[in-house]
């Protein structure tokens, strides 16, 4: 036979860590490789009579997730995994490859058929096994035919001289009749071969037909499949244009009473919405479903809006190493180290901090509740929602320039406008001011810590958020949390929040207290796991607020609480009782390509969109940022060199101005920005840049004669 052989699987048990769901998190399973398949069970003596699952590894597809964790794709479903430790993670990682290259191998060497239609490898692997199986047992019946002929026909000619040397009647008669036994034996034998050959025949048949009906149901799921993601799509679409306009829409009319009506209209939308899935699914046929947007307020048409962009183009694959930038800057301020624009994303950090309001709606909600409480409870979703389109994001924002300012426009969408300015460069900070029609307004001033520490970096934004709501006057303040980048010198990048973030309104003395669990590999804590307490001023708690920052937020009121047992240092630990959680805020997926257009949400891919009549001085004229944003690296990075040299002249000059102040006795007057001022706050006693007023009005003259030339 010169078909080569195949090398034999691997074999390899052991015990890994398996993702189950966000209740119980990654369970350890015992896991055994053999034969091109991983089955797992719960324990060592459940392999003798219940395997928990089974995954082909000649179809599947394994990545190498972040540190000890890998991910294997089979069937159109995905298994986390998490080994103790890097060593026995690349050990299973390396037995895995080697097995599903073996059983690819087996399957190359399989018997095909070349006129029919083409099937999945694992279907057709598993048919041929079968085949094989069959033709083996048939190769053991004919060798036991050949036995069967051999002996018969030498018992036929011991029989035969047996009759030459009697002659007596009787024991011919016995001797014929043994004969003729012998006969019929052979005969019989050669059919049964004949049968099984048939039936062989006929299993080749019929597994063809197989192949195709499972083909053809494969790609019935597969059509089903796409429909309801694109379903799943326009729902989502749809119900973001519903919450930015809900009376634009036929059956959705909101009541002036309260939230309790939004909720109800809410839950009639979504009811309809998943009747409509469910009966899709019933259905064999494809479907169409269509949506009819009316404008109830009038006799025209929805009015139409600007259209903003969707997409930017797809980021270079260039490679560079960081380490050999960084390595030289440990314990120093990230700010102050000179980076190229390959570690960069094509946004500013003004502009990232305007994508704290990518779920402004929840603060319109809130500015409609009459409850302080449940207020409360919209504004920590607000705060925690700033930190889900980090997830993926972990390349660093463009330092702005001194003076640089960043505007977005949003009164018509969303009823909001918002204006930043980078007030100081060393220590970085920047200054925010947001104003929305429907009843609320935000500020902060934000100084950034950032320091390399050698395997990560830390983020710390320093200063207070602060948030009024127009018709109650409640005025919340928070921080933000420390946002860590992991794996800077080996494996891939990874970015975590941790701390707490304390909500406090000032106006009730409501306070929140919310929690970031820091990940932690021998926590069996969901990942990125955000708990909190929503509090009164006598210190009772009413909520429970519960959750992950790159998901989504649920509160339940409390109804009773006890004293438990378990608490740290002697503490009694409070046990709550709650109601059903409803859910307070839900990311929205990322669009189509996220992952090459620097996983930006659908607000981010807007904000460096160029725009006519802003400030000459705005973050989307900049041209570093812009030549980036194109794919010009090379030309971005030229032009980045230039702005920082640009700059640090322009501040040698500055402090030359000072210090012939300092000798002719003058007052020496420092950098003043343009659009913000430094005030005390009234009521936490705190030095702040706030909003001076002015830009828009200049804006609508197109006046910017006062801006600085910074580009």
């Amino acid at each position: 036979d010169s078909t080569p052989t195949a090398p034999l699987p691997p074999s390899k048990p052991g015990w890994l860590f398996k993702w189950t769901n966000y209740l119980k998190g990654y369970q350890r399973r015992w896991f055994v490789l053999s034969n091109g398949l991983l089955s797992y069970y719960r324990t060592q003596a459940e392999m003798a009579h219940t395997c928990r699952g089974t995954i082909p590894l000649a179809t599947a597809h394994i990545e190498v997730g972040d540190t000890c964790h890998l991910v294997l794709t089979s069937g159109g479903r995905s298994y986390h995994l998490k080994a103790t430790s890097e060593g026995e993670c690349q050990r299973w990682v390396s037995a895995l490859q080697q097995a599903k290259a073996n059983a690819t191998l087996l399957i190359h060497h399989s018997d095909d058929s070349g006129d029919e239609a083409p099937v999945p490898q694992e279907d057709r692997a598993l048919t041929q096994g079968v085949l094989k199986t069959l033709a083996s047992k048939l190769d053991d019946l004919s060798t036991c035919n050949e036995l069967i002929g051999k002996h018969g026909a030498a018992l036929q000619r011991s029989l035969s001289e047996l009759e030459d040397l009697r002659a007596s009647t009787d024991s011919t008669d016995k001797v014929k009749a043994v004969n003729e036994r012998a006969t019929l034996f052979r005969i019989t034998s050669n059919a049964m071969i004949n049968a099984c050959r048939d039936f062989l025949d006929v299993a080749e048949s019929h597994s063809r037909r197989w192949q195709k009906a499972l083909q053809h149901e494969r790609e019935q799921r597969h059509h089903l499949e796409e429909t309801i993601e694109q379903l799943a799509k326009q729902h989502n679409s749809l119900e973001r244009a519903w919450r930015e306009n809900p009376t634009s829409y036929t059956g959705v009319e909101r009541s002036q009473e309260g939230d309790a009506s939004d909720e109800n209209d809410e839950a009639e939308f979504f009811d309809a919405m998943e009747d409509c899935v469910f009966q899709f699914l019933l259905k064999s046929k494809p479907c169409v479903v269509s949506y009819f947007i009316q404008d109830t307020s009038s006799t025209n048409h929805m009015q139409l809006r600007r259209t903003r962009r969707s997409r930017i183009p797809d980021k270079p694959n260039y490679s560079l190493n960081l380490w050999s930038i960084m390595k030289n800057c440990i314990g120093k301020d990230l700010s102050k180290i000179p980076m190229p624009v390959n570690f960069n994303e094509p946004l500013s950090m003004l502009q990232r901090l305007t994508e704290d309001l990518e779920y402004s709606e929840l603060l319109d909600r809130a500015a409609r509740c009459d409850s302080s409480l449940e207020q409360m409870c919209l504004v920590a979703a607000f705060s925690v929602s700033s930190y889900s389109t980090t997830v993926h994001r972990t390349a660093k924002p463009f330092n702005p320039l001194l003076g640089e300012t960043y505007e977005l426009d949003r009164l018509e969408e969303y009823g909001y406008r918002s204006i930043c300015e980078q007030v100081s460069h060393h220590p970085p900070a920047a200054a925010h001011h947001v104003t929305s029609q429907r009843g609320w307004t935000l500020w902060q001033h934000i100084t950034i810590d950032s320091k390399f520490r050698g395997k990560y970096i830390s983020v710390v934004p320093l200063g207070n958020i602060h948030l009024q709501f127009h018709s109650s006057g409640n005025h919340y303040v928070w921080s933000k949390v420390t946002s860590t980048v992991h794996n800077i010198i080996v494996g891939k990048l990874w970015i975590d929040q941790s701390g707490d973030i304390d909500i406090v309104n000032t106006t009730t003395k409501d306070t929140c207290r919310l929690k970031f669990s820091p990940y932690s590999y021998f926590s069996r804590e969901v990942p990125r796991k955000v708990t909190g307490v929503v509090e009164d001023r006598e210190g009772t708690a009413h909520y429970i607020l519960s959750g992950t920052w790159d998901d989504k937020m649920e509160s339940a009121k409390i109804v009773d609480s006890s004293q438990g047992s378990g608490g740290s240092e002697g503490k009694q630990k409070t046990v709550y009782q709650t109601l059903q959680p409803k859910l307070l805020w839900k990311k929205y997926p990322l669009p189509d390509n996220a992952e090459n257009m620097h996983f930006f949400s659908s607000l981010a891919l807007t904000l460096n969109e160029p725009e006519e009549g802003v400030s000459p001085t705005d973050s989307r004229l900049r041209p570093d940022q812009r030549l980036m944003e194109a794919g010009l690296w090379d030309e971005a990075n030229g032009q980045k060199q230039r702005l920082e040299e640009r700059q640090r002249l322009e501040r040698k000059r500055r402090e030359a101005q000072a210090n012939q102040a300092l000798e002719e006795g003058q007052d020496i007057e420092g950098y003043n920005p343009l659009w913000f001022e430094k005030r005390t706050d009234d009521r936490t006693g705190e030095s702040t840049y706030t909003y001076r007023g002015g830009y828009w009005e200049a804006k609508d003259r197109q006046d910017w004669s006062q801006c600085p030339e910074i580009f």
